[in-house]
């Protein structure tokens, strides 16, 4: 089965660090989408359209998704679906989970913390763009300089509209709704307990690796037998 992983539409593919290189060793075949063609609206669509089309390998699929690619996962899997392909599991690694009713992803936020969501909100309306993360910021999460200049270098800042954007809801469009594989939450970090929380009252394996929000770059190591460990409990091997 190959494992795909999906990074978040504010970051490039470089933040999965060498997570993909340690997952071969575990014996998982693994795609790493690394979706540019979303700069314009539709975001969502154009992220979903840019993933499917890396995911070009044969066999049962893995979908891991970081932090804001979390609410896309469900579409994702009906894209790739439509195309022929068989969805194994879905991973959320340390990651929004997917809407259950129409709204953005300033709503999204608002369930993971509410303070945050809203002083995002007033810096957008100003005409910010969000992240706008500096070296400083990402020290303590990303403590190798290398690794950290890259994760900058790769961070997409996105603006209002894109925040505004309505997302697709989970089983959106799909006539058997939505999950239609097993589903685990992988968390790394404080600021998802309480979407993990939610994952787990749903009944959905939770695999706790206090790596940090960036722990595929910071610890792939670690990281990789986390998310074998989840993947076997989902009996997606």
């Amino acid at each position: 089965m190959a494992v795909v992983l999906c990074p978040s539409p504010l970051t490039r593919a470089i933040a999965w660090g060498a997570l993909g290189e340690r997952l071969v060793r575990f014996g998982h075949e693994v795609v790493i989408a690394d979706p540019t063609d979303d700069d314009d609206p539709p975001y969502a669509i154009r992220w979903i359209a840019g993933c499917a089309g890396v995911a070009d390998v044969t066999g049962r699929l893995a979908l891991v998704g970081h932090s804001g690619a979390g609410p896309l996962l469900p579409r994702l899997g009906a894209a790739l679906r439509a195309r022929g392909r068989t969805v194994a599991a879905y991973v959320f690694l340390d990651a929004s989970l997917p809407r259950e009713r129409p709204g953005n992803r300033l709503d999204l936020l608002a369930v993971e913390d509410d303070a945050f969501a809203a002083q995002l909100r007033d810096q957008l309306a100003a005409g910010g763009r969000f992240p706008a993360w500096s070296d400083a910021d990402l020290a303590g999460e990303v403590t190798d300089p290398e690794s950290r200049r890259a994760l900058l270098a790769g961070l997409r800042p996105r603006g209002k509209a894109f925040f505004d954007e309505p997302l697709p809801t989970a089983g959106d469009g799909e006539p058997g709704g939505w999950p239609d594989a097993p589903v685990g939450y992988l968390l790394t970090s404080p600021a998802y307990e309480r979407v993990a929380r939610i994952a787990a009252s749903r009944g959905w394996p939770v695999v706790e690796h206090p790596g940090g929000h960036f722990a595929a770059l910071a610890d792939p190591d670690g990281t990789a037998a986390a998310l074998d460990r989840l993947l076997s409990a989902l009996h997606a091997p």
